[in-house]
């Protein structure tokens, strides 16, 4: 048995924080800010903007400032057309660039099952493996589905071992939750929001809590007291060790996961062997690569590289895992000889991602020898909830060089000597480019110029930003300095011996 525990962080209204351990390590990490709450689950009485045949879909506007995204085939049945009212659900928050995807077909979760309104499926979690169990929980399923109002039914994992009385409350407490939304989608005006999930520490424990948590730590007395409550009216008497933390530092940080949350941004992921990897991420998926590294093995080559492949396999699931990474995953492991020893990593790849609660795809050894995998993206990555694009390179990963910022400026400040005869010129520019300039360049552009050139370090320019402060007599010019000094504490001005 694994042993889980869950740590909630929700001392800060402004941010609430829920991580799960694994034998003392991190495996995954769930935020929730104040002002961009996660929207998946949330119902809302939307109203048709547009409607976008040529796509096959519609835009539609959800009442919160921007269109989500509607595809024709998930609101079957329903005429849209501009200015048309339907009930929609998000199943996608909106990231980066893109609207939230909402669909008309409505689901609604429990601790045991999932209701489907209007549908008539019966489903079980492909993660119960038992035959058994699962022709056992379809029976259930399907007789709970012919018992009640048209409604489908989907067997959650939590639900293994679980009796039909417990299953039949969970299902009442959903068909009750859904007359609610339907009686308030009907009196309500469109665009509104009717339905919004419970918090994130209650979706986590609905979520992720299975009979394998040993504890949940909580720092806030009144959040402990609700999930209390909460685990006493699900479980019944079975419910794992809830505690309150009440130690003087912070507590992800008495747990070290603050410093491992550090580590989930990192490009660059060590592996215990000395071998890593090389995570980096593109708009339309995610690239790992592995490397031996420090790693030089006890017998041979071959056992060498399967060795480090079987370690980086289990770092690369527990790596998506916290880095909630989705999409297509393109993963370079070092080249194998053998196809025994392919076939052993794909095995590997398969047990480890069983652990997994979202949905992945192994999808073989290419002729390239890349492993493709695809994930299901069931909410913003780490990296899109933590991190914004750089203000210096706009998000590319990189900035000009020295020498080329210097090229752009020396080719203003000829442009700007040629259109008039000022004796002396001050331009801004960023700190590390104006000392750049100084030390390499600033008496030679002097002199080729003619003119007299200052340049004032700026902390608060961008990398490749510059601007002429003033030019002209360059005692009218050095009194502008002096005023800069005395005033802007901040400015360094770089001048030649001879100024």
């Amino acid at each position: 048995m694994t042993d889980r525990k869950i740590i909630a962080n929700t001392l800060d209204p402004e941010e609430m924080r829920v991580a799960i351990l694994e034998k003392g390590k991190l495996v995954d990490i769930f935020v929730e800010r104040m002002w961009e709450r996660q929207k998946t689950g949330e119902i809302y009485k939307a109203r048709v903007d547009s409607v976008l045949p040529g796509i096959h879909a519609a835009f539609v506007n959800l009442g919160d400032g921007r269109n989500a995204f509607l595809y024709l085939n998930d609101a079957k049945g329903i005429n849209l057309k501009p200015n048309v009212e339907v009930v929609v659900q998000v199943v996608k928050a909106a990231r980066k660039n893109k609207g939230a995807r909402v669909t008309s077909r409505i689901s609604l979760p429990g601790r045991y099952l999932v209701l489907v309104p209007d549908g008539q499926e019966t489903g079980v979690s492909k993660r119960i493996i038992d035959e058994e169990e699962r022709k056992r929980l379809r029976f259930l399923a399907k007789k709970l589905r012919d018992e009640g109002e048209g409604y489908g039914v989907i067997i959650r994992t939590a639900a293994e071992g679980v009796d039909e009385e417990t299953l039949t409350h969970d299902l009442h407490t959903l068909v009750d939750l859904w007359r609610e939304i339907r009686h308030d989608a009907q009196i309500q005006a469109a665009p509104c929001l009717i339905y919004r999930d419970i918090g994130l520490v209650g979706r986590v424990l609905r979520d992720e809590l299975t009979g394998d948590v040993s504890e949940i730590v909580i720092d806030s007395e009144e959040e402990c007291h609700k999930v209390k409550d909460y685990l006493n009216r699900i479980l019944e008497g079975q419910e794992p060790e809830v505690s309150l933390y009440e130690g003087s530092s912070p507590i992800f940080d008495f747990y070290g996961i603050e410093r491992e949350l550090e580590t989930a941004l990192d490009r660059k992921v060590w592996l215990r062997s000395g071998a890593y990897l090389i995570i980096d991420h593109t708009e339309a998926l995610t690239v790992i690569d592995v490397n031996t590294g420090k790693y030089v093995g006890d017998t041979d080559l071959r056992h060498t590289v399967l060795d480090t492949n079987l370690e980086a396999a289990d770092e690369i699931a527990r790596q998506l895992r916290l880095r909630a990474i989705g999409g297509i995953v393109v993963i370079d492991f070092i080249d194998m000889e053998y196809e025994e020893d392919r076939q052993k990593l794909l095995q590997r790849l398969d047990e480890v991602f069983q652990k997994d609660r979202y949905r992945a795809r192994i999808f073989g050894v290419s002729q390239l020898g890349l492993v493709e995998i695809t994930r299901k993206r069931a909410r913003p990555d780490v990296r899109s909830v933590m991190t914004r694009g750089c203000p210096f390179c706009g998000g590319y990963g990189w900035v000009l060089k020295e020498d080329s910022v210097a090229m752009h400026i020396k080719r203003f400040l000829r442009k700007v000597s040629l259109s008039n005869k000022a004796d002396a010129m001050l331009l801004e520019t960023h700190s590390v480019i104006a000392q750049y300039i100084a030390d390499t360049y600033l008496a030679v552009w002097e002199e080729e110029l003619q003119r007299r050139i200052f340049i004032a370090a700026a902390p608060e320019f961008a990398w490749n930003k510059y601007r002429l402060d003033m030019q002209g007599p360059i005692d009218v010019v050095e009194r502008r300095i002096e005023q800069m000094e005395q005033w802007e504490a901040q400015i360094r001005v770089y001048r030649t011996a001879s100024s």
